[in-house]
């Protein structure tokens, strides 16, 4: 059986929420995953006043809680309705992921005053983004670097993910020397993912990958000014594996991540679900509405798994009982498994094989190679 257990069980409160404040996107970018993302819809107030009645509370009892706005393109909302979707929270970081081209003094101001934590969607140097096009086709990497600068103009930090879709020999080194001089103080790299509406093959070179990783380590190692996610995870996994320590790292339980739609529907486990229907089977994959039912029931229904949430867990489990990696990585992400291969309980990915195993592999290539340096 799941290990994961609800809000009336072990698990109490979620690590964090995001909200999708419009389905809009200004932006085309060929690797996209969203359905909607030419369409504005908007999330009406009352939907954020629902998931506030329950965040509040939560963010009451804990050091820290998080809510991420996250698009479409978030600022496509207007920074007035924006406004009137954070008013209702207490006690929260509000974070938006944001593609930068709309960022502008205006905004930097709005980020200001209502201390939101800003996170850019970069891939690097101009020759690097041009999978990020707008509906017209043009690159969108000036107005990218417009909104960096309007950032700096103002002092306000900011993190990015970047997106990597061709690992190659020498791209980790030139992303990470383009991104310490962009200035940011966090990085995650996602290797490309086939997700959503991109269709797109994510199957990699497995050598290239691995070389990818250690070559990005071997980086951070000579200059390591940028916190690196994926680097960061796995030197602190595998410390804690040399001390003996490693199932002490990973909780046991699955993280729910709700996400609230502009609707209301609510997706766990995988943002990636939002906005999908699968007629074959699975249906809506939202588990419920916070216009029609507090947010910390709809979280707590992971307590007894029904349809894709029982098949997922049981697929985790299955993790757990056979793959070496389960302590590092803790089991295939639903979206990826749903995705690639249409069910909810196979187990390994191209997605954990590119972004999990073999980032692990990469790590350890790059310290064996130092230790004979």
């Amino acid at each position: 059986m799941p290990h994961w257990t609800g809000m009336r069980g072990v698990i109490d409160i979620p690590s964090y929420v995001l909200l999708q404040p419009t389905t809009l996107c200004n932006l085309d970018c060929a690797y996209c995953y969203l359905p909607q993302r030419s369409s504005d819809r908007r999330m009406p107030v009352p939907v954020a006043q629902a998931v506030a009645d329950t965040v509040n509370a939560w963010a009451g009892k804990v050091e820290r809680f998080s809510v991420v706005w996250h698009g479409g393109e978030p600022l496509a909302a207007g920074r007035e309705h924006l406004a009137q979707l954070m008013a209702p929270f207490q006690g929260v970081e509000h974070h938006i992921q944001t593609n930068a081209t709309l960022i502008d003094d205006g905004w930097c101001e709005f980020f200001l005053t209502h201390g939101v934590e800003i996170g850019l969607s970069v891939d690097g140097p101009a020759d690097l983004n041009t999978l990020r096009t707008d509906r017209a086709g043009k690159p969108a990497y000036d107005r990218i670097m417009r909104g960096v600068e309007a950032l700096r103009r103002h002092g306000i930090r900011f993190a990015v993910i970047c997106v990597v879709a061709d690992p190659r020999p020498g791209l980790a080194a030139r992303l990470y020397e383009y991104f310490r001089e962009l200035g940011c103080y966090w990085l995650g790299i996602n290797i490309e993912e086939r997700e959503g509406v991109n269709t797109r093959d994510n199957t990699r070179d497995g050598d290239a990958v691995r070389g990818f990783w250690a070559e990005l380590t071997a980086a951070w190692h000579a200059d390591p000014g940028i916190e690196l996610r994926e680097v960061e995870w796995s030197l602190h996994y595998l410390a804690a594996a040399l001390r003996g320590e490693e199932d002490s790292v990973l909780p046991r339980q699955r993280d729910p991540v709700p996400t609230v739609a502009h609707d209301g529907r609510v997706v766990l486990f995988s943002p990636e679900l939002a906005g999908f229907d699968d007629a074959a089977g699975y249906g809506d994959f939202a588990v419920g509405n916070v216009l029609t039912t507090p947010l910390d029931e709809i979280v707590a229904c992971a307590e007894t798994p029904t349809g894709w949430l029982a098949e997922y867990l049981a697929g985790v489990e299955a993790c757990r009982a056979t793959c070496p990696y389960f302590g590092f990585c803790g089991g295939a992400h639903a979206s990826n498994r749903y995705f690639e291969t249409g069910r909810f309980d196979v187990t390994e990915t191209e997605h954990c094989r590119n972004t999990k195993i073999r980032l692990l592999e990469g790590v350890l290539k790059h310290a064996r190679s130092s230790g004979n340096n």
